[in-house]
């Protein structure tokens, strides 16, 4: 069941970038670096990490807009079944651990 999940989850992340690569403006660079995913599949969590950090706010916004294009997305290039409700944060963990690197 696990593998199933996993699966999901990668299949999110690579539409995710693919969608990103051509619907963001090129102004931040917005990266996914994972995607959770509930134990039920009907929720996942595409998290992501926004170059310039001044901007994560505006970007942010511009994928929680973006929720239900994305998931007209999904639908034509994912070749799921079930599509799950999809949010977007920022990767906090991965955040902190870069601020470790530049303390190092």
């Amino acid at each position: 069941m696990a593998e199933r999940g996993e699966k999901l989850s990668e299949r999110i992340r690579t539409c995710a970038a693919e969608y990103l690569l051509k619907e963001s403006d090129r102004t931040t660079l917005i990266t996914v670096t994972r995607v959770t995913t509930a134990k039920d599949r009907k929720h996942s969590t595409v998290l992501v990490t926004v170059l310039p950090e001044e901007k994560e706010a505006i970007a942010l916004s511009f994928l929680k807009r973006h929720r239900s294009d994305f998931k007209r997305y999904l639908k034509t290039h994912a070749a799921l079944k079930y599509i799950p409700f999809v949010d977007f944060e920022i990767d906090l963990g991965e955040k902190h651990r870069q601020h470790i690197d530049t303390l190092t």
